[in-house]
């Protein structure tokens, strides 16, 4: 027994020492490689490549109110070939030699980015290289140059036996061009991330989630195995209707040109709900052409004469003046504190009721009346203007829209200037939405570009249309302006777009409309305003008696002669008729066209 105890113990001890010896020889093993061969292996794992890659979300589209697309992300391709692939090296590539003439042919007919003999020496070249990404276009590919190219006899036998493989990648395209496209807004082509408009206000929505693929060895290749899917983005149902913009569009660009003005912008604004059925913002490139650059329509400038509006609701609404206060005027300027001279662009000596001096866009009847009413109390005429909600911070779907300035101003001189829109400053899209509250019957409502979220077809979430004020004004002020604003466009004696000799300016046989111009003078570093450069508009709604719809054309330096009732608003004018004619209002009577209400 005690023999068989001591060869018991000498195997155990055996084994414990063998144990001990491999475990000796792999820690020195670790100990080399960490101090002697770390350098070779950390080359060796630089040359790695990750095996997760990213599976990029289709971005969603953006819609127009009518389900068409204003912004989409078309497919399209890289091709690549593993030039080593095991079935072009086998034989001696036989394989290869086989289809190359054919192969090469279709690329160049079908891409043509090489001759058929460069692409003859690519692809051999890249064999010899042992390249297996071999790049075999020097852009994307499209969808239907991927199809004809996957007729190709090698390239039909599948990627594992051509070695040719497509990698997807997607383009954002615009179907209707520059239509809308600042609001529309951009994109940055690589990461595929909003940086502009409502692409980049809804980028989150519109992005999606992108998924993650591993490349696997399987079978003896490199398998590219999915983990997790990519949940492609949601559309967006914007207010734009793509046919409206189309007029609004034609019929700025038309005026633009004609005037040969610097820049322009159209809004046309849905009365009852705010939503924003065309927008257009047009800048004069240094060819002379004219291309979407720049939002202005949500940016502040010193708004002029439309402003004199907002002056007379405050004023009126503070009890400070009646619709028939009379005001003299005359052709020498008014001075007022021997400080601020006032002129008009119509001067006539003559006395004018408040409903007149309007019609007529009195600048010196709008600094006396203001100045009288707010004098040592110019506070409470801009807290007036506030409470009607124009100076509130106002949400805009567009990124870097400008809220109104409106501040106290430190002198009278200051507030002289402000009755006719000089000190004060509004983007379009504020003075739309002010006149759109005149045709709503006070009510203001926010301006509003998007109005769903969908996903795969089913609304995910709704915007209402919101109310900012429900009363910017009593009633009875509400209808002594509007009287005021229809003499602006009917008033042939002194409204300032009223019919003229040489123009019908904003009159219509078609649509009946109310609005203001507004003319305000540039002003230029270093050398103050300018009595030669202006910025003309016109703001108006229609169908006068039943609103529908609000415009704004705004129309920066244009060529002389000019007049903003003459060509901002006889744009509008334009876009009031064919927006009218798209709606279906028009019916034929005794060869005429008259309007009436569906």
């Amino acid at each position: 027994m005690l023999d068989e105890q001591k060869n018991t113990v000498w195997r155990f001890a055996i084994i414990f020492i063998l144990i001990s010896l491999g475990f000796l020889a792999v820690l020195g093993k670790i100990i080399y490689i960490q101090t002697v061969e770390r350098s070779e292996w950390m080359k060796v794992a630089e040359k790695q490549v990750p095996t997760h890659r990213p599976i990029k979300a289709t971005r969603g589209n953006i819609l127009d109110c009518n389900g068409q697309l204003l912004a989409s992300s078309m497919p399209q391709y890289y091709i690549y070939m593993d030039t080593r692939a095991d079935a072009l090296v086998i034989n001696n590539s036989q394989l290869l030699k086989e289809h190359l003439d054919s192969l090469c042919h279709d690329l160049t007919s079908i891409i043509g980015d090489y001759t058929t003999e460069e692409y003859r020496q690519r692809i051999v070249q890249g064999q010899k290289q042992g390249n297996r990404r071999l790049k075999l276009s020097k852009g994307r590919i499209n969808y239907l140059q991927r199809r004809e190219l996957e007729q190709n006899s090698l390239i039909r036998l599948g990627k594992y036996k051509s070695g040719v493989f497509f990698e997807d990648q997607h383009r954002r395209i615009k179907p209707y061009g520059l239509l809308a496209s600042r609001t529309i807004g951009s994109i940055n082509g690589e990461e595929g991330i909003g940086t502009a408009g409502l692409e980049k206000a809804f980028d989150k929505e519109l992005h999606g989630v992108d998924g993650i693929s591993s490349l696997q060895r399987i079978g003896g290749r490199n398998e590219s195995v999915t983990i997790e899917e990519a949940q492609d983005g949601m559309d967006i149902i914007t207010t734009i209707d793509a046919n409206l913009q189309d007029i609004t569009e034609n019929a700025l660009l038309t005026k633009l040109k004609e005037k040969n003005a610097q820049w322009g912008c159209c809004i046309l604004m849905e009365t009852h709900t705010g939503y924003i059925r065309a927008i257009a913002n047009l800048d004069r490139g240094s060819d002379g052409e004219y291309y979407e650059s720049l939002n202005h329509a949500v940016q502040r400038v010193e708004p002029g004469s439309t402003f004199k509006t907002i002056s007379l609701v405050a004023a009126m609404d503070d009890g400070k003046i009646e619709i028939d206060d009379t005001i003299s005027v005359t052709k020498k300027p008014w001075v007022y504190m021997r400080k601020s001279k006032h002129t008009d662009a119509h001067p006539m000596d003559t006395i004018l009721d408040v409903r007149s001096a309007l019609a007529v866009s009195s600048n010196i009847a709008l600094a006396k009346m203001i100045t009288s009413s707010y004098e040592g109390s110019a506070r409470k005429f801009v807290r007036k203007i506030e409470r009607m909600g124009l100076c509130d911070s106002i949400y805009c779907e567009i990124p870097g829209a400008e809220q109104a300035r409106i501040d106290i101003p430190k002198d009278t001189v200051t507030l002289s200037k402000m009755a006719y829109g000089y000190s004060v400053e509004m983007s379009p899209m504020h003075i739309a939405m002010f006149y759109n509250a005149i045709a709503n019957n006070g009510k203001m409502m926010r301006p509003m570009l998007v109005s769903a979220i969908q996903k795969e077809g089913e609304i995910v979430k709704r915007f209402k249309p919101t109310t900012l004020n429900s009363s910017i004004c009593s009633r009875s002020t509400l209808r002594e302006i509007q009287g005021a604003l229809h003499d602006v466009v009917w008033d042939d004696h002194l409204g300032t777009a009223s019919k003229k000799p040489w123009s019908n300016k904003a009159q219509s046989n078609l649509v009946a409309l109310a609005g203001k111009t507004g003319t305000a003078q540039l002003y230029i570093p270093g050398k103050g305003y300018s009595n030669r450069k202006h910025r003309i508009t016109f703001v108006g709604y229609f169908p006068e008696a039943n609103p529908e719809y609000t415009c704004i054309c705004m129309i920066e330096n244009p060529q002389y002669p000019y007049d903003a009732g003459m060509d901002c608003g006889s744009t509008v004018r334009v876009i009031a008729e064919k927006t009218m004619a798209h709606c279906g209002y028009y019916v034929w009577e005794d060869e005429e066209k008259r309007l009436e209400k569906r």
